[in-house]
Parts: C-alpha cells; structure tokens; sequence
C-alpha cells in the first residue's frame, strides 16, 4: 500500500488545492448560471486524492486497487471538465496546459500502481 508521504498523496494535493483556487476564480468571474460546470469540476478534482487517501486503509489489495480505479476514473473526468472549461473559454489555454499537465501525471501514476499491484498478485 502507499503511505501518505508518498508523491501521489502530495500531488493529488496539490492538484485538488489548484482546482479549488481555480474554481474560486470562475465563481468571482463568470455568472451563477455557469456555477453546474464549476461545482462539477470541484467535485471530480479534489475526489482524485479523496480516494487515493482512502486507498491507504483498504480492506484489502483488491480494495486497494478498487480506490485507486475510482480515483483514475475521477482524473479522467477532471481531463474532460478541463477541456470543457477551455473549449468554453472560461479558461485560457496556458491555464488547461498547466492543469492537463498535472491531471495526466496524476493518470499515469496511477495507472503505474494499479498495473505493479495487479502483477503482484
């Protein structure tokens, strides 16, 4: 299992606080009629490091790897909103680089830990 001082806790972290400040930043900006997609975002983004946190007291390794297959399932849908949000205009594409960025490493180290704990068993 992976422990808390490990790179994906800090990075999911990190990640989940940009989307809080980003989402801030929509808020202030743009009309309530927007705040759907926002909230959405919000809600996929800071739930990436939610369930790898949770994956640390798993039950079990395949409950291990279940948390770890909902929190790539939620980075994936973060890669949409942030699509979205750009393809919107509601962000710039500096701003979609840098969070695709991060959001596609989140993705592969996943991947990575999901595929050697799979091979381990």
């Amino acid at each position: 299992m992976i422990g808390r001082d490990n790179v994906i806790h800090q990075k999911s972290m990190s990640f989940a606080l940009r989307i809080v400040k980003m989402v801030e930043f929509l808020e202030k900006n743009f009309s309530y009629v927007h705040f759907p997609i926002f909230k959405q975002i919000l809600k996929s983004g800071t739930s990436i490091g939610a369930n790898i946190r949770e994956s640390q007291y798993a039950e079990s390794t395949d409950d291990f790897v279940h948390k770890l297959k909902i929190a790539l399932k939620e980075a994936n849908e973060t890669e949409y909103w942030l699509d979205l949000l750009h393809n919107g205009e509601y962000i710039t594409m500096e701003q979609h680089d840098s969070m695709i960025i991060d959001c596609k490493e989140l993705i592969k180290l996943l991947i990575a830990i999901i595929n050697k704990t799979n091979s381990k068993k």
